[in-house]
């Protein structure tokens, strides 16, 4: 099973930069970077929440399931 980060998807979408989001949910590019990759182990509720607000979006369409 597979989650999948659709972070770099919403963000062309809203036509916003690596670099703007980061700076609107206050994270590092470098962090954002790991996240949009999918090789972070875990994100925050809080972090969540403040891609939704800066993407209009909701966590559904961040993250995905997908079985392997």
């Amino acid at each position: 099973m597979s989650i999948i980060v659709n972070v770099d998807v919403m963000m062309a979408k809203r036509k916003i930069s690596s670099q703007e989001l980061a700076e609107k949910i206050g994270i590092t590019q470098a962090n954002l970077s790991i996240l949009k990759t999918g090789k972070a182990k875990a994100v925050r509720f809080s972090t969540l929440e403040a891609i939704c607000k800066a993407l209009d979006c909701q966590p559904g369409d961040i993250l995905e399931y997908r079985e392997d």
